[in-house]
């Protein structure tokens, strides 16, 4: 709200100089204000305890007091309320003093009108503006309070700037008492995770979801959260920190345990029974520190599956180390895994650490396994056997503890079979074999997938489309996707950076889905063009003009004539 003088705005004018305080009592009151006047300290604070002051104008000198006293008094009592100060002898000492201590404004006598009246519209502008960000900022603390979920909000040293009421209680950690702190200096359950979550949005500037994750409390109990980083910008486009909310999902996750049907477990999607039976096995596996193989075609999720794994389980905490074996030559791959010593191939110009001791504690996951080399599987062979290993060029063996999750798109039993993987090595890998169906053996998931795509692509592309059309849907049901979940995400996204509307049409999709669309309907016009009742329907709005006929149907003449030979239409019988 800009301030307006006719609200009636109230000023308080304190003078011991009775001359004067009528003299700038006259001026503010024929200009519309609310006016009253004190002649000394003390009836100026009584009149302050009295009635809400909108702006002060206070003498220098009041006997034995001063107007910077009565500034700060102001300050004393957290009124918001400007002071401007009169005084009949200014200097530089007197105006720095008032400045650092808050005066709005420094008036020198003579008291001139145009000055009194200029200034009071000047200040009273200044509280508006002040009202009106505390009303704003009283207005989010109270929903920063009423929030259920957990709120920190740190900057960009991770230096803790505010945390709301549910914080507080869920962490016991008053805001008071941890604001101005480092995040990490704190002691409170699941630390590593939020920290990590929080670097990562710092880093990125984007945000960061981490989707039912177990965190152990203090006192042995856990509880299963969502957590979720945004990053703070100012009004000038500025990044300054980043706000972390902690949604617990403990019940939730619970009753849907209970009713043994889950929609989503960790970031995989789908309703369908072969997925509710990966979630239990999932569960099963999470805390029993055995190799798992996962297998499936590409695309159908194998990486989320083993984060859920991971994650799921008591070396949740420590690191997770992704490896695409396919993606790496076996020199490089070789280094990946094991690390190496200064000097040990050209270009190796220190030591280096590889995957396999970045994941001591935790898990290592090995995607595409069926693509490494033979020498590649001996190596890793010892490791599985031993958890031992030892780095390029060095001799010395490296013991780490690490649990193996590994991945493959390949039938490994052929590739042994064949003689390009290690037998001995496909049996250590396969202890617990766990199979991803392909996505057109989970056609019920398709429309939840669909869903949870567009609430995450949404985001991505900052777009507004809320479904895709019954057309769209049919066709996404029906269509085989070779590339599974990965290939229905890729097509969303696609359908999304042309949609111009909040449905997604046949109109938007890639060009291989429109040509299947007109197979379908050509298809489907071709068997109704072929029965019985459509060549007769032909026939009698072209009058029985078999050419005109044929051709109103897309078939030829020679066509509709055996046609009407087959099913023995004679024109007499019909009509």
């Amino acid at each position: 709200m800009i301030y307006n003088k006719n609200t009636k705005s109230k000023i308080l004018v304190i003078d011991d100089e009775e001359t004067l305080r009528y003299t700038i009592e006259r001026f503010l009151s024929l200009d519309g204000y609310d006016v009253d006047t004190a002649g000394t300290y003390n009836e100026g604070l009584n009149k302050l305890s009295e009635t809400d002051f909108d702006l002060i104008f206070a003498d220098i000198i009041l006997g034995i007091k001063t107007g910077i006293d009565i500034l700060r008094e102001v300050k004393k009592r957290n009124l918001i309320c400007p002071v401007v100060l009169i005084t009949g002898y200014p200097n530089i000492e007197t105006a720095t003093e008032a400045v650092r201590e808050g005066a709005y404004d420094y008036i020198p006598k003579p008291v001139k009108k145009g000055t009194i009246l200029r200034t009071a519209k000047m200040a009273l502008h200044h509280k508006s503006v002040i009202d009106e960000n505390q009303k704003y900022q009283s207005n989010l603390e109270a929903i920063f309070r009423s929030v259920k979920d957990a709120i920190i909000t740190v900057d960009e040293e991770l230096i803790v700037l505010e945390t709301n009421k549910a914080f507080e209680d869920i962490y016991g950690l008053p805001c008071k008492d941890i604001k101005g702190k480092p995040i990490n200096s704190l002691n409170f359950y699941c630390k590593e995770k939020f920290i990590d979550a929080l670097i990562e949005t710092i880093k990125i500037k984007k945000p960061v979801e981490i989707y039912r994750s177990e965190c152990e409390h203090q006192n042995g109990r856990s509880s299963i959260v969502n957590l979720s980083t945004y990053p703070l910008i100012n009004r000038q486009g500025k990044f300054y920190g980043c706000v972390m909310v902690i949604k617990d999902e403990t019940r939730l996750v619970k009753l849907e345990s209970d009713l043994q049907e889950r929609k989503q477990f960790h970031n995989i999607i789908g309703i369908s029974d072969k997925m509710q039976k990966i979630y239990s096995l999932i569960e099963n596996l999470s805390n029993i520190q055995t190799i798992v193989l996962i297998t499936g075609e590409s695309g159908t999720g194998k990486e989320l599956v083993a984060e859920a794994l991971h994650y799921q389980g008591e070396r949740g905490k420590k690191p997770l180390v992704k490896v695409d074996c396919a993606a790496l030559s076996d020199n490089l791959l070789e280094s990946e895994l094991f690390g190496h010593v200064k000097g040990a191939f050209t270009g190796a110009t220190s030591d280096r650490i590889g995957r396999f001791q970045k994941a001591d504690g935790g898990t290592i996951f090995l995607d595409e396994i069926g693509d490494i080399s033979y020498k590649m599987q001996l190596n890793l062979l010892r490791i599985l056997q031993d958890s031992e290993f030892e780095r390029v060029g060095d001799s010395n063996p490296i013991k780490v503890d690490v649990r193996v999750i590994a991945a493959s798109n390949q039938d490994l039993r052929k590739k042994v079979k064949s003689g390009n993987f290690r037998e001995d090595l496909y049996h250590r890998l396969m202890v617990v074999e766990l199979s991803l169906p392909p996505l057109r053996e989970r056609r019920e998931d398709i429309p939840l997938l669909v869903n949870f795509f567009l609430k995450k692509l949404n985001k991505k592309l900052n777009k507004d489309v809320k479904a895709v059309s019954g057309d769209v849907q049919k066709i996404f049901m029906n269509y085989s996707w070779p590339g599974n979940i990965r290939e229905l995400q890729h097509t969303l996204e696609f359908a999304l950076v042309l949609c111009q509307q909040s449905t997604i049409t046949i109109d938007d999709l890639p060009q291989e889905f429109k040509d299947r669309n007109k197979t379908i309907i050509l298809s489907s016009t071709k068997k109704k063009t072929n029965n019985q009742e459509a060549i007769v329907q032909a026939l009698e709005k072209t009058g029985w003009n078999k050419a005109k006929a044929a051709r109103l149907l897309g078939i030829d003449r020679k066509t509709i004539y055996l046609k009407i030979k087959k099913y023995n239409i004679v024109e007499n019988e019909t009509s």
